[in-house]
């Protein structure tokens, strides 16, 4: 199984992230859709070409292809946005945020699964991105459509395990 092989690899000086990375993964809350999407658009944005290599094809198992096409598309949707209103947002010129976008962002409106699971991934990509006005966003779309707190926390949990073991294996590795 590819999530124990990420597993075994992790360093013994962050023991503390293999144990969360099993248990955010394995002993999850979230239906298998909302955590393997997750997973999936998290090892995207993680950037670590090993974390991705594991786990995509553990997802790949858990996903419709719907699914594991809008997990991938969250990801590459929120790699465009969150730098896009991170800057707009950073900027201290407030003009900015009066212009018109101009990208093009069809698939948040059209996923192909239910929006708020696109919405949970959307958010878990804008974690690891840190845009907080995209966070912000999400978050609320989410918290309308009735998801609980608990549920977003799960999502973003996953991200910040994903995203630190990325790093630390990504270090590994150069530094082998």
């Amino acid at each position: 199984m590819a999530l124990d092989d990420l597993k075994a690899s992790v360093p013994a000086y962050a023991k503390d992230l293999k144990l969360n990375l099993g248990s955010v993964i394995g002993n999850s809350p979230l239906p298998e859709q909302q955590l393997w999407g997750t997973v999936l658009a998290c090892a995207i944005a993680s950037r670590s070409p090993l974390v991705l290599r594991e786990l995509e094809p553990e997802a790949r198992k858990h996903l419709s292809d719907e699914a594991y096409t809008a997990a991938k598309s969250a990801a590459a949707i929120m790699a465009m946005n969150n730098v896009f209103y991170r800057t707009r947002h950073l900027l201290s010129d407030p003009e900015y945020g009066t212009l018109r976008a101009g990208l093009r962002m069809n698939v948040i409106g059209n996923p192909g699964v239910e929006k708020t699971d696109f919405e949970l991934w959307s958010l878990a990509v804008s974690a690891i991105n840190g845009c907080g006005q995209c966070l912000d966003s999400h978050e609320q779309v989410l918290r309308k459509a009735g998801v609980d707190r608990e549920t977003i926390q799960e999502a973003f949990k996953i991200a910040a395990v994903i995203q630190a073991v990325g790093t630390t294996l990504d270090a590994e590795a150069t530094l082998a």
